[in-house]
């Protein structure tokens, strides 16, 4: 399903100045820390964590330890999401303790750069879906516009023509390639405090593996940390995909649009409940999200219905659909994109055998 714009072409209204909405959002007291909260979600994920780490030592040698792998994975991608709003300053004023947390839930635990996360995420923010600025689209294999196939080799484009099912499939992958760049980013010395963030990873990495054929015999500890990576992989990848993908795609070398459009047109939401809340860190509040980074998970529920109301009032859609409904049209967006490349290359075929 591709976006479609509903303004007509070189027709937008007006932009609703963002400055009015940052003022009803901030007099409702939205934006201010929620520091006990999140302490509360600290001490709740260590204590999800800790009970993870009971169980796989206390089943020792056992066909049931792929259970416990799935679970840290979870718990893994539970932590990740508060290296994520530490990184937005979300958590605590202090940037001493936000970097603490960061470097813990997400090189420690994750085994991800968190200087590398936080600065290709600021840019990602800053031009969600722009074909060019935005490294999310730019680090994947799927295409979300045909001019970007003829970029990708061989192996990439088999991919990109069945993208709307191996993009899922391939989500296994998704843990690996971040931590593989993540490696990279610190191998090059492309973060700030590379000594200290190879030297957490690393930690990780002895720990996490030494557990494991510590307490496993071979094949069960190769099959947990398979299962591990792919549960953490696929957990990540459902929780990002819903974001943006099958929402405007922009491109250009000029920023088209004002922060509120920006944000608002290239973003999806998920309806929320108690439970998908919990299950996507506060990120199905997308829109939210990424019209006020710095906002505590805890508050972006109310900010919404600001948010809608804003937008309702001013003609600016305000995209909000059920879980199911959000994969679907991924699905069906990039199925669209990958189309007439699969025509094409169907033709191409037909062209060689025949000549």
């Amino acid at each position: 399903m591709t976006y479609v714009s509903p303004y007509p072409s070189g027709a937008h209204p007006a932009a609703a100045p963002f400055t009015e909405l940052f003022q009803q959002v901030r007099e409702a007291g939205l934006l201010k820390l929620r520091p006990r909260y999140y302490l509360w979600r600290l001490a709740l994920n260590a204590e999800l964590f800790a009970a993870g780490l009971v169980a796989f030592l206390l089943l020792g040698d056992s066909w049931y330890q792929p259970l416990v792998a799935a679970y840290l994975a979870v718990c893994s991608v539970q932590c990740a999401f508060m290296g994520h709003d530490a990184g937005h300053k979300a958590m605590f004023r202090d940037k001493r303790a936000a970097t603490a947390v960061g470097l813990i839930h997400m090189n420690l635990v994750n085994g991800i750069s968190y200087g590398w996360w936080v600065g290709h995420h600021n840019r990602h923010h800053s031009h969600p879906n722009h074909l060019d600025r935005d490294p999310d689209i730019a680090r994947r294999t799927a295409v979300f516009h045909a001019k970007q196939y003829a970029r990708r080799n061989a192996r990439q484009r088999f991919i990109v023509r069945h993208q709307a099912v191996l993009f899922f499939v391939l989500l296994v992958l998704e843990a690996y390639k971040i931590q593989k760049t993540s490696v990279l980013a610190v191998a090059r010395r492309g973060v700030r405090r590379p000594v200290l963030e190879g030297g957490l990873m690393l930690v990780r990495l002895a720990v996490f593996l030494g557990a494991l054929l510590l307490v496993l015999p071979p094949l069960q500890a190769l099959v947990f940390l398979l299962v591990h990576q792919a549960v953490t992989g696929v957990y990540l990848g459902l929780v990002f995909a819903p974001n943006h993908k099958g929402m405007e795609i922009r491109d250009g070398a000029e920023e088209s649009l004002d922060w509120l459009e920006r944000q608002v047109l290239t973003s999806r939401n998920i309806r929320p409940s108690v439970l998908i809340d919990f299950l996507y860190g506060g990120l199905n509040y997308q829109v939210e999200h990424h019209l006020f980074p710095a906002m505590p998970q805890r508050s972006l529920g109310r900010c919404r219905r600001i948010v809608r109301a804003y937008c309702a009032a001013r003609g600016l859609p305000y995209r909000e659909v059920g879980l199911v409904a959000s994969y679907r049209e991924v699905a069906s967006f990039l199925d669209e994109v990958s189309a007439p490349i699969r025509a094409e290359h169907a033709r191409a075929g037909r062209h060689r055998r025949g000549a």
